[in-house]
This record gives C-alpha cells, structure tokens and sequence, in this order.
C-alpha cells in the first residue's frame, strides 16, 4: 500500500540518505512496466518524501533557490508524466505542496537545522541524478530492462558536476569568535547567489559548504577532513583565523586543493615564492600595521616608545606583532623593547594584559591591537579609564561591526575614537562594489546589516568567480592556479585594480583607516 505521508517523525523522515533516495527511484523505473496507477503510487510516496527535504530547504537562506528550482521543476514534470488526468495531478501537487510546508515548518520550528538540511538537499540532488527524473515514468520496456547509471560527465573533477561546483569554508561558528565566522560565510554567499541566479558558471551553481572549527586549530583537521572527504569540495575559500591556518594550509597544500581567500592576513599564507594553491585577497597584517604606526609616529607625533601590542597569545597575535616591529625598523626605531600584552585565545582573560600596562613607565599612548572583537573590548572597557586619552587601533580581523557594538554596549566613549584598518572599502559609502554587494545583500539576506567582514567575503568571492568564468566549462585546479596567476588589473569597483601573478598570489595591498564615532559608526580617516 503507498505512503501517503510517513508515520515516522519527522527527524527520521528527513534523514533519508542518498542510498535510500536511490532505491525508491529504482523502485519507479520498475514500476513502469505496469499500469499508470502504479506510477501515481509510487511519485505519492515520493512526494511524502522529498517534499519535506524541499521545504526544510526553502527555509534555509543560504541555500540557493535556483537549486532548489531544479528539484521542484523536475518533480512537477514528473506528477506531469504520470498523471492519467487533472484530478490525478492536483492531487499529487496538493500531496507536494503538504509536504514541503511541513519541511518548512520543521526547520522554522528548529526541528532540523539548516546545516543538516542542506547535507540532506545535496543528497537529494545526487539521488536525482540517477536515475534523471525526466525519464522515471516513460513506459519503455527499454528503460526497465537497463540499470539506471549515473550520467557520465565530461569533467569528472572533484566538487564538479554538471549541476554544481562546490567550495568549503572551515571557520568558526561556535566560541566567542562564531560571528567572524558568520559573516564571512554571509559575504561568500551572497556573492554566490548573485551569479547563481544569474545561471551560475558554465550553467554549474556556486555552493558553498561549512565546517565548524570553532576558531581552535585542535579542531581544524576534521574540519578539513569532513569538507575534503565527505562532503567532496573543490576548493577551500574564506577560512578563518591564523593559528587554524597553520594546519588547514599543509592539508590543502599536500592534496593539492585550492586555497583562497583566506580571512588572515598572517604571513605563513604569504611565502616568497608563493605556494602554487594559495591565493589571498586581502592585505597582510604588516602592510595593516606597518600603516598604523606610521599614522601614530608620524600623523599623531608619537615616539616609538610609547606605542604598546595587545596581541592574541598565537601565531595571529605573533603575526601582528612581527608587523609593528617591522614598521619600528623601517622608521630607524629599535624593535627590541616594544611592550607585548597578551591574553590567551577564545577568552576575555585580559587582567594580564592591563596590569603589564599599568606598570610600564613611561605611560604608554598608543595600542596596536591583534585581537577578536570581545577581548578588544573588555581590555578598552578596562583601561580606558585609567587612560582617558590613549589611541586604540585594531587589524581588520578583529571584527569591526561586532567591535562595535560590544563597545556601544558598554557606552559611546569607549566607542569613540577607536580605530580598525580595513582591507575593504567603507561599507557606508557608495563605491560600486559597495553598492552591488549592499543590494545582493539585502535580497538574499533581508535584515542583515552591511558588515566589513562580509563585504571582504563578497569581494574575494568575486575574484574567485572572474577565474572561473575564464576557465570555461572544462575546468579543474591546475587550470583555474594557471588562470588566477595570470590575472592583471582586474577592476571590482574598489579604487584599486587586483592583480596575481606566479610570484604574486595576493590581490590588494590597499589599506583603508577607520574610526568610530560617537554614535558607533566607522568613519572614513586619512593614514597618511
């Protein structure tokens, strides 16, 4: 007897696995050697199933909805096939129709998760690959007699398929650190939905898969592993973090994956030569505060020695604080006494930190910060009282819209003044990329407010996707290394041109200065 709308919770309905899904489609190319009625029971019963696998989907942001378009418009073609008569088909798309709300309804309600859905969507899509739903009802004596087999690909590359090319991002989203993150996988998204609804890249949709590392490098090489191993990725791009870099980098480099646009600025992503499957986007950390230290020596009046570095007590604070020794020599000032206050990662632990600072005679004026946005902001909470007019910059990673608001939070004056070197445009201005990463935003993403760190993920999403659009349809990595290392002068809207180059694989080394004002928004500063 059909199923006409399982008995299993909905948790255990919706776990199908492809394997499953593959069996109930071989199911219907059997049944096509009987009597149209047969074919109706056995798309019911695939209705109960699918549907909710589609609404779970459909509630789910990130996932792109042209994917999501390619199921409903091949299973809609097949209630069409195997319908005798109108009657038949409104009851078969009504059947669809309950089930998808009850998918949407499941993952609204927080009965399924949005990170399971789209594992569950993907296996979906593989299953419909074999057999194509197109055919699953032709009454051919033909078609029952032959296995159904995948269709064959002219391009059996790893994370490519005729439909889809598929990308990892292993970052942080859980720890204090979740909503850098958030945000960088925001960026990349909606720079993906935007070509994907435009037809994708050679008519293949952009996707993107995550792996949570929680910022902790202990954490990373399953990331890794999951997104390389089970999940089939192409390339890595916007992982986040340094100290997780120092692992995820070697995995890449030994399995020859693409790594791109990384969300550090650290100096391992950047080796002379570069490694052949790295590329960064963004500017590095000694070009960030190589500029702040200048600005403070010689725009502030500054001496050397009274400018101190909170840093992360890891290879990111290390990185940032190899920088500011470097900008000392450049100036002709010593490196060999500059203050180090640390404080230890995914923690506020900064009482270290204030009485080093409280100690140190001559007072210091200046903190160059290498830190994530809420140790920032609990050691400005706690010093800026006994240091009413000391100058606080942060590195771009730092997380500047969440800085924001853990300084607002605590008061406008620990707020003001403070500054982040960014790596991307003003989010509020109205530069071209801006603008188009803005709308893209608020379509795909309504409610989400324009941040720096999602704008940098759009930004390097983009450049990612000017190569692939060069590699045509023929496409593996060695191709796509050759494309971006001959990539000249490419214009995004920014007010600086991107170029790679086979001893060159970093796009932009522009920095942009910013501070917050009074009110909690960054305005535009000139660094020199």
């Amino acid at each position: 007897m059909p199923n006409h709308g399982s008995n299993m919770p909905f948790g255990a309905e919706s776990a199908m696995t492809r394997r499953w899904m593959t069996i109930l489609f071989s199911a219907l190319l059997a049944s096509t050697a009987g009597a149209a009625g047969n074919n109706t029971d056995v798309v019911r019963d695939l209705a109960g199933r699918v549907g909710p696998i589609v609404g779970s989907a459909l509630a789910c942001p990130d996932i792109a909805r042209p994917r999501i378009q390619v199921i409903v418009d091949k299973f809609a073609a097949v209630i069409e096939q195997a319908s005798s008569n109108e009657a038949e088909r409104d009851d078969l798309t009504q059947l669809l129709d309950r089930s998808v709300a009850d998918g949407r309804n499941a993952a609204t309600t927080g009965k399924i998760d949005c990170s399971l859905a789209d594992r569950q969507f993907a296996d979906l899509e593989r299953s419909i690959a074999a057999p194509t739903l197109s055919g699953v009802t032709a009454p051919s004596s033909a078609v029952t007699a032959t296995p159904p087999t995948a269709p064959a690909f002219n391009n059996p590359v790893r994370g490519v398929t005729d439909r889809e090319i598929r990308f990892g991002i292993a970052a942080p989203f859980s720890g204090s650190a979740r909503e850098l993150g958030r945000q960088m996988k925001l960026g990349i998204d909606t720079a993906f939905n935007r070509v994907n609804d435009a037809g994708g890249v050679e008519g293949r949709m952009l996707r993107l898969i995550a792996a949570d590392d929680g910022y902790e490098p202990t954490r990373t090489p399953e990331a890794m592993k999951q997104l390389y191993e089970k999940d089939q990725i192409f390339g890595i791009i916007g992982n986040v973090g340094t100290p997780t870099a120092v692992v995820a980098v070697p995995f890449a480099l030994e399995r020859k994956l693409l790594f791109f646009g990384a969300f550090t600025g650290a100096n391992l992503l950047r080796n002379d030569p570069p490694d052949r499957y790295v590329f960064n986007y963004r500017a590095s950390y000694a070009e960030e505060t190589d500029a702040v230290v200048r600005y403070l020596v010689k725009l502030r009046r500054l001496q050397p020695k009274q400018i101190a570095v909170f840093a992360q007590q890891d290879s990111y604070g290390d990185s940032g604080f190899a920088g500011v020794a470097k900008a000392f020599r450049a100036l002709g000032a010593s490196d060999s006494a500059i203050l180090r206050l640390n404080y230890k990662r995914n923690t506020v632990d900064v009482e270290d930190a204030v009485n080093q600072l409280k100690a140190q005679k001559p007072p210091i004026k200046a903190v160059v910060m290498v830190s994530t946005y809420r140790a920032a902001a609990k050691f400005i909470e706690k010093t800026r009282d006994l240091y009413p007019g000391m100058i606080y910059s942060n590195v771009s990673f730092v997380g500047s819209t969440a800085l924001a608001d853990e300084l607002m939070l605590l008061g406008s004056r620990y707020a003001t003044g403070v500054i982040v070197t960014q790596v991307v445009p003003a989010v509020s201005g109205y530069s071209s990329v801006v603008l188009e990463y803005k709308n893209a935003l608020a379509k795909y993403f309504p409610g989400e407010a324009p941040d720096y760190v999602s704008l940098e993920g759009y930004v390097s999403a983009n450049v990612l996707i000017q190569a692939l659009k060069r590699a045509g349809p023929q496409l593996d990595t060695e191709k796509l290394i050759d494309i971006l290392e001959n990539t000249r002068n490419l214009d995004l809207g920014l007010g600086t041109s991107l170029s790679f180059g086979r001893s060159e694989h970093q796009a932009s080394h522009k920095i942009w200065g910013t501070a917050l004002d009074e009110n909690g928004r960054y305005q535009p500063i000139e660094l020199e």
